[in-house]
C-alpha cells in the first residue's frame, strides 16, 4: 500500500517535537510552544487518520465544503500547511489540473481557484477532509465526501456519490471529482461512476481507461479494497452507453430519481 497519511503525518510530529526539546533547551521556551502545539496537532491527525481509526470528521468540514472557525484555529498548523504544500507540489509537477475521462467526467485536483474548474459549470465532488472548497466556486452543485489522504471512501460513500452524479448527468451536467491532486481518492470514485454509467465493465477496466488519461494516478490497496466491495454490494445498475447516453443509472427508490 506504501507510505500513508498517518506515518507521514506521524514523522512530522516527531521532528516538530525534535524542533521543540531542541529550542527549549536552548532557553528559548516562549519561540519553543508553537512547535510544541504543532507536533501535538500532527499527533491527533496521525492518530485520526489510521485505517483502524479513520476519523475524518475529526477537521469539522461541513456538508458545504466549508470549515468552522473552530476548526481553522485548533488545527491551523496542519490546514495551512497541506494547502501551501498541495499548491507547492501542484506547481512543480506541471500535470493539468483536470482531465477529462470520458464526454462529461473529469477526474482532477483541489480547485483552489476559478480556471483550474473544467468547463460547462460542472457538479463537484469533493473527496477531501483537508481542504476547503472555495467560494468563488459556490455556484457549483457540490458534494463532499470527506476522506483522508491516501485513504478510500467508503463502499456506502462511493455508491452515494456515484447516485448523485448520476442524477446531474441525466441533467446533462458535467461531473468534477476531485482530491488534493486527482490521484487517488477521486479516481476510487470515478472507477466507479464509470461502471454505474456503462463506460467500463468494471472498476480495473474503469482504472485501465483513467490511467491513459491522467497517467499519474495511483489508487493503493485501500481504494482497490472499497471498489471490490462497492462492486460487489452496489445498488446502481450498470447500463451501456447507447442505452443511457451517459445519462442515468437505474436507481434503486423512487426519492432517488428527483
Amino acid at each position: 500500500m506504501g507510505v500513508g497519511i498517518s506515518f507521514l503525518i506521524g514523522l512530522k510530529a516527531a521532528t516538530l517535537f525534535s524542533l521543540f526539546t531542541f529550542m527549549n533547551n536552548l532557553g528559548f521556551k516562549w519561540f519553543a510552544i508553537p512547535f510544541l502545539y504543532a507536533s501535538l496537532i500532527s499527533f491527533l491527525v496521525s492518530i485520526a487518520s489510521h485505517p483502524s481509526i479513520n476519523l475524518p470528521m475529526l477537521l469539522g468540514k461541513g456538508s458545504d465544503g466549508v470549515f468552522p472557525i473552530w476548526s481553522l484555529i485548533i488545527f491551523s498548523p496542519y490546514l495551512y500547511f497541506v494547502r501551501a504544500f498541495s499548491a507547492l507540489r501542484r506547481l512543480r509537477s506541471g500535470e493539468a489540473p483536470y482531465s477529462e475521462i470520458c464526454e462529461g467526467v473529469y477526474v482532477g485536483g483541489w480547485p483552489f481557484s476559478p480556471d483550474k474548474l473544467p468547463p460547462g459549470n460542472p457538479a463537484v465532488i469533493d473527496c477531501t477532509c483537508e481542504l476547503p472548497r472555495k467560494t468563488e466556486l459556490s455556484g457549483h452543485a457540490y458534494l463532499c465526501i470527506p476522506t483522508w489522504d491516501t485513504r478510500s471512501p467508503q463502499p456506502a460513500e462511493i455508491e452515494s456519490a456515484v447516485k448523485w452524479a448520476c442524477r446531474k448527468r441525466a441533467q446533462n451536467s458535467p461531473i468534477f471529482i476531485h482530491c488534493a491532486y486527482g490521484h487517488g481518492r477521486s479516481v476510487a470514485v470515478a472507477c466507479a461512476l464509470l461502471v454505474a454509467l456503462g463506460v467500463a465493465e468494471d472498476w480495473k477496466n474503469a482504472e485501465k481507461l483513467i490511467k491513459e488519461r491522467r497517467p499519474y494516478i495511483r489508487m493503493n490497496a485501500l481504494h482497490r479494497k472499497a471498489l471490490e466491495e462497492w462492486s460487489r454490494f452496489r445498488l446502481s445498475s450498470p447500463k451501456r452507453n447507447d442505452e443511457i447516453g451517459l445519462g442515468s443509472v437505474i436507481l434503486s427508490s423512487p426519492s432517488e430519481r428527483s
